[in-house]
């Protein structure tokens, strides 16, 4: 392997021009995504379908990304953050663009559900990784900035997208959005790769056995006489590829088969074993609850605010806006106070659920427009709360299997997500209210915050013990590794 696919993190330098081009990645692939509140209105008045229906719009543009995450780390993995990052560019950019010409909801849910959810899913997953690449010390700090960008870029696109649907309505303002997302293809042309592909690196091996092949076929060997006569030879040489081709298909498929049968199972026999844990359970019911009664308010909020009559039309600040940017907010101050040495993370996150649980509650029993501001900047900053999920993740499951864990609680989230919208929307089609869908939603994120706390509380003295053991076994393994290093 050559020093460039060994170079160590710069933590500065360039890594700064690839955090400043993954933040802006973000705010341009998110923006919309995270403000779809403001366009969920115009499409029912559009396309007069029922809220339950249009809702899966909004759910599966955030959801889908969650649940295909191992499948864009995969790509980001193997071709790199750089070609990642255009392709998703050119499909959150042509999902906007289609939905313009959207003649039902159903094809709003292809073009701006799947297509765009799946291209910001890709975006996410090109930042992250490069970002991690080029940092190692200021880690934390260069990926706080980079996921800043999604809160920045709902507050911003939310008070455009109002302002370019009054200016060029809807068809117009996702045209619009659609060619500001184009900007995404620029951002990666800064993404310099710090280390090659795997992709790249499979078909340099490739090429380096096929030229050592080619060197030992033209080394001397001795004559053989068949090789006197030249349609002998030109048959047996025929016949033998044949077979040689044939049997070595066969046995690459079998060996593929094998190999992956191997992984999947192993993989299925450590989430089992990870689901076994009471307390890694109660953080995956609590995360799906979680997700399940905190979106339905992002989607629905403008409507009920222009449905109760609290406003006539969509305010120059959305209260999606509010929601964005106290959720920026909210991961810079609950990440600060996880570095906080007595901090606990489980109860941390349990509390910032008790919370938002209340304040969905209360929703229905506001009758101005001024608290429902206070609510969605409530609601945003306790939904930073997925700052402290990574933290929380590590003290359960430990750092070793921290990938395999948070990919389980994304899976989680997503189907959450793509669930609570429609489920929602459903129940204001059937009751021709939403007082009903914010007491389910505070209800579930309630019992979601209880059930953790609960299982971490009760095993809490067990849980000091070990960390207490564990820190002396790692205080020891830290001294075996200095004396060998």
């Amino acid at each position: 392997m050559s020093p460039q696919d060994t170079r160590k993190a710069p933590d500065g330098g360039w890594g700064w021009a690839i955090v400043a081009a993954s933040f802006m990645g973000q705010l341009l692939a998110y923006g919309s995504p995270q403000s779809v509140g403001v366009l969920y209105p115009e499409w029912l008045n559009t396309f007069h379908d029922s809220k339950g229906t249009t809702a899966w719009v909004g759910s599966l543009v955030s959801g889908v990304g969650l649940i295909a995450s191992p499948i864009c780390s995969a790509c980001v993995v193997n071709f790199g953050a750089r070609p990642v990052t255009i392709f998703s560019g050119v499909m959150v950019s042509g999902g906007l663009m289609l939905s313009a010409f959207a003649p039902n909801v159903q094809f709003l849910i292809f073009s701006y559900g799947i297509v765009v959810g799946l291209g910001c899913g890709l975006v996410y997953a090109a930042t992250v990784t490069i970002t991690c690449q080029y940092f190692d010390k200021r880690r934390g700090l260069a990926l706080g900035i980079v996921t800043t960008g999604t809160s920045i870029g709902g507050f911003l696109y939310a008070t455009a997208q109002n302002e370019f649907i009054v200016l060029f309505g809807l068809d117009g303002c996702l045209l619009l959005i659609g060619c500001l997302a184009l900007n995404i293809i620029a951002c990666a042309g800064l993404m310099r790769p710090l280390h090659p592909p795997a992709y790249y690196l499979k078909q340099r091996k490739a090429l380096s056995e096929k030229s050592e092949g080619k060197v030992l076929e033209k080394a001397p060997v001795a004559e053989d006489p068949v090789e006197k006569n030249p349609s002998v030879t030109k048959a047996l040489v025929t016949e033998e590829r044949k077979d040689t081709k044939s049997t070595l298909r066969y046995e690459a498929l079998e060996r593929l088969i094998k190999s992956k049968q191997k992984r999947y199972s192993e993989y299925l026999r450590s989430a089992g074993e990870l689901l076994q844990n009471r307390v890694f359970s109660a953080m995956c019911v609590s995360l799906f609850a979680c997700c399940l009664g905190t979106y339905p308010p992002l989607l629905f909020l403008e409507d009920l605010a222009q449905t109760e009559g609290l406003i006539d039309d969509i305010s120059t600040i959305p209260l999606v806006s509010i929601v964005s940017i106290a959720a920026g907010v909210g991961k810079l101050l609950l990440g600060v106070v996880m570095d906080i040495r007595w901090m606990n993370s489980i109860f941390l996150y349990a509390f910032t659920l008790l919370g938002t649980g209340v304040a969905l509650i209360i929703i229905p029993f506001t009758k101005n427009y001024a608290g429902l501001q206070v609510i969605s900047a409530v609601l945003g900053f306790f939904s930073g709360n997925w700052s402290v999920i990574p933290y929380m993740t590590t003290k359960v499951v430990g750092m070793d299997r921290l990938t395999e864990a948070y990919g389980i609680l994304m899976f989680f989230g997503g189907l959450s997500i793509m669930l609570g919208p429609p489920v929602a929307g459903w129940i204001y089609d059937w009751m021709h209210s939403y007082d009903l869908a914010f007491f389910c939603s505070g209800g579930f994120v309630l019992l979601g915050g209880a059930a953790l706390f609960i299982s971490a509380l009760s095993c809490w003295n067990k849980k000091q013990n070990e960390c207490e053991t564990t820190e002396e076994e790692n205080t020891a393994e830290c001294d075996s590794v200095a004396t060998v290093a």
